[in-house]
């Protein structure tokens, strides 16, 4: 007796996809399902980048199907689809880029850059196209952590600036405008035009994600490129101590405010393990990322050490993700990156970005 392709379908269809804790069948990842006597081959198309799960997903699907009767050989291939999804009010979308992700931390010194870095390093590894816009006009840091310093963006038109290159990621930033000892002494208005041209002028080409290091704070300054920018979703860095929380706790309310999702909360600095004896010390305090989503309710992204190989790493221009991509550390911030466009995944689709305009003209 051969297995109809209703009965594989359900079947795929059925089990949990690890990453999401939900069934295959909630993205529609089940594309195509071909049945050749005792063979079955199936396509599964995620809606986020995972490309260090794709071996695992697809050996729980192939056991599931090879257990069916009359099924003797199962091979399934995996692949991920990123689109569009909306964004807050009728901002337009960026023109070659799907979803922009703002990285925020409500106060400086609480490592929102390396987090903001190694996340779009680490949705890069993950299989997406990723570009990153250093939105911090008077302290750009991303230069020097991406090995950029000096560099300067070339243009073939000279009106749109084409991004810098480097680990895989299209970058942008003012530190490769201006000399790397020059003060911007610059009110409000101008560096939000700055940070305006910044994103509207360069030639991002065709990002499934670009990852905003936003300035530290929530004044003028943020609020009008939270308002401006079509935004996807924010992420809140803070550390676990208190006064990192009150200010990481008017960030999110700023993005509230203005309607852009917060995808979730990172605790940096969570944990301090001393490199000479191995004790374990929560010297910022432990567990005020996670009772601030309690009381918000948003989920908790995860939690990074307090390491001396990520400072040292982004210090050189090598970061984590690209300096040990198969260690621990790692694989942390691949985990919180997954999650975050897992989150981005389950929001509405963008249709914009799919259909053109039509112009109707007398003729």
């Amino acid at each position: 007796m051969s297995v109809t392709e209703q009965t594989v379908r359900m079947t795929a269809e059925a089990l949990t996809d690890p990453n999401t804790g939900k069934p295959y069948s909630a993205h529609k990842a089940i594309r195509s399902i071909r049945i050749a006597g005792d063979s079955v081959e199936l396509d599964v198309e995620l809606a986020y980048p995972a490309a260090s799960q794709f071996a695992a997903i697809a050996r729980q699907i192939e056991d599931a199907v090879r257990a069916l009767e009359g099924v003797e050989q199962a091979h399934v291939r995996i692949s991920s689809r990123i689109v569009a999804h909306t964004v807050q009010g009728n901002v337009a979308l960026l023109p070659g880029v799907r979803n922009i992700i703002a990285v925020s931390s409500g106060k400086g010194g609480v490592g929102k850059s390396t987090t903001a870095v190694n996340l779009a390093l680490a949705l890069s590894r993950e299989g997406a196209r990723v570009g990153i816009l250093d939105a911090d006009i008077y302290g750009p840091s991303q230069p020097q952590m991406l090995g950029l310093a000096g560099a300067q963006p070339q243009s073939e038109d000279g009106k749109m600036m084409l991004p810098l290159r480097a680990h895989g990621l299209q970058a942008n930033s003012i530190g490769f405008l201006v000399d790397v000892e020059q003060p911007m002494v610059w009110r409000g208005p101008m560096v939000t035009q700055a940070l305006r041209q910044l994103l509207t002028e360069t030639a991002w080409d065709d990002l499934d994600y670009l990852v905003v290091d936003m300035p530290p704070g929530t004044g003028d300054i943020q609020l009008t490129l939270a308002q401006g920018v079509p935004v996807t979703g924010a992420v809140i860095v803070t550390t676990p101590q208190d006064i990192a929380l009150l200010d990481a706790r008017k960030g999110l309310k700023m993005f509230e405010k203005v309607a852009i999702p917060i995808l979730g909360i990172v605790e940096n600095m969570s944990i301090h393990i001393c490199s000479n004896c191995g004790h374990a010390e929560h010297i910022f305090g432990e567990g005020g990322g996670e009772r601030m989503c309690a009381d918000y309710g948003v989920p908790f992204l995860g939690a990074l050490p307090l390491d001396i190989r990520i400072r040292e790493q982004t210090d050189i221009g090598v970061p984590t993700v690209v300096a040990d991509p198969e260690g621990p550390l790692a694989q942390g911030y691949r985990a919180i990156a997954r999650k975050v466009a897992i989150a981005i995944a389950d929001k509405q689709r963008d249709m914009r970005f799919k259909f053109p305009n039509i112009v109707v003209q007398n003729t």
